[in-house]
């Protein structure tokens, strides 16, 4: 028996993906970590750049971390954002290389392809799959929840 709960918004078009993004920056503490799902071209990037742009400034400039396969960004409130692409990885070993433990330990640590991580991926993390759906430009995001994040996620659902 499952102790995570699964909560769904429907995101009619990139601005709501976008919203997402910010909403979720503003209920993140040091120490979280937020893994991101969905095929190629689903709008994990989209998202991704509007939750550091929240916390570090509209002018922040947020590259896909697909070829470095991370990127730093210090936020407005002295912590850091890990936003790591682990595509490329061919063994969760590799992560090691890019610092992800200090990252875990200490900053907000936002990860494209998580499942790539194997075990080193914390059962603590908030998972956020973005699904496409039949409507035009619409996607659900579907939350796996789990204990610590539920309060906050249910306080950025009730805005939806």
């Amino acid at each position: 028996m499952s102790i995570y709960k699964t909560i769904s918004i429907k995101l009619v078009d990139e601005q709501a993906t976008m919203r997402l993004g910010a909403e979720l920056a503003t209920v993140v503490v040091s120490g979280d970590i937020i893994a991101l799902d969905g095929s190629l071209g689903v709008g994990k990037t989209v998202l991704a750049r509007s939750f550091i742009r929240t916390l570090c400034g509209e002018e922040e400039e947020v590259p896909s971390p697909t070829f470095t396969l991370v990127q730093m960004y210090d936020t407005l409130k002295n912590d850091t954002i890990w936003h790591f692409d682990m595509y490329r990885i061919k063994c969760p070993e590799e992560a090691l290389e890019l610092g992800i433990e200090d990252a875990f330990f200490d900053g907000i640590s936002l990860i494209e392809w998580a499942e790539n991580l194997g075990e080193y991926l914390s059962r603590k993390h908030l998972k956020l799959s973005l699904i496409m759906t039949d409507e035009k430009n619409s996607r659900t995001a579907e939350f796996i929840v789990p204990p610590e994040w539920e309060k906050r996620i249910n306080k950025i659902q009730s805005k939806y």
